[in-house]
C-alpha cells in the first residue's frame, strides 16, 4: 500500500463508508447563522414583550399610590391645589402632577366632576367627531394657565380621582364644557352612550 494512499476503515468489513449527504452538509453550515440572527431579533423586541402582561408598571403603582394620598390629604372641599398638566386625555380627563404642600409632587389621572364626555373610544362615527372636539377644548381651557383641583374624591378607577377643575381664566372647567356642548352632566350611575346606546 502506497503510504500516501487513504486508509479505509471499513476496508474488507462488507460496510460502506460514511458518507454526509449535501443536505446535511448545508443545515450544519446554516446552524450557526440561525442561532446569530435569532440573538439579533431577540435584541430587538422592546422588553415589555417579555414581561407577563399581568404585571404592574411602575409607574401604575405609584400613580394609584399617589392618588390615595392626595385625596386623603386633599382637605376642605374649597382647598385648591395647584396642578400641572402633564397630557388631556379626553374630553373630561387629564394626567397631572399635583403639588401637595408639605411634600412631594404627586401624580394622578382627574376625571372632571359632574361631566361626561364622548369616548374617544367611540362606538359611532359621530361619537368619534364629538369626542375629539371635546378633547381640543378640555386642552384648550387647561392651556389658561394657574390650573388647580378641588372638591377631591376617590373615583371608581385606580390611579384617577374626581375633582372640580379651575383656571386662570375659568372658575368651573367642567361647567365651561357643559355650556359649550362638549360634554352632558352625569353624577353616576347608569349613562346613555353618544350613539343612543345605554353604557352601564
Amino acid at each position: 500500500m502506497s503510504p500516501y494512499e487513504r486508509i479505509n476503515p471499513y476496508r474488507g468489513t462488507g460496510r460502506p463508508p460514511f458518507r454526509r449527504s449535501p443536505w446535511g452538509r448545508r443545515v450544519s453550515a446554516a446552524l450557526p447563522w440561525v442561532f446569530v440572527l435569532g440573538i439579533a431579533v431577540g435584541s430587538m423586541l422592546p422588553i415589555r414583550q417579555w414581561v407577563p402582561q399581568w404585571v404592574p408598571s411602575h409607574w401604575s403603582l405609584n400613580r394609584s399610590r399617589d392618588t390615595d394620598v392626595i385625596w386623603q390629604r386633599a382637605g376642605a372641599p374649597d382647598a385648591r391645589h395647584s396642578v400641572d398638566v402633564v397630557r388631556t386625555i379626553d374630553g373630561d380627563t387629564f394626567e397631572a402632577r399635583v403639588h401637595l404642600a408639605p411634600g412631594p409632587d404627586l401624580f394622578t389621572r382627574v376625571r372632571l366632576r359632574g361631566i361626561d364626555a364622548p369616548e374617544l373610544k367611540a362606538s359611532c362615527q359621530h361619537e368619534l367627531q364629538m369626542a375629539e372636539a371635546a378633547t381640543v377644548a378640555l386642552r384648550d381651557l387647561l392651556g389658561q394657565g394657574d390650573v388647580a383641583i378641588y372638591n377631591i374624591g376617590p373615583d371608581k378607577y385606580q390611579g384617577r380621582v374626581v375633582a372640580d377643575v379651575a383656571t386662570k381664566k375659568t372658575d368651573n372647567v367642567s361647567a365651561a364644557l357643559l355650556a359649550a356642548g362638549h360634554a352632558r352632566a352625569y353624577n353616576g350611575g347608569h349613562r346613555f352612550g353618544w350613539c343612543g346606546n345605554l353604557i352601564r
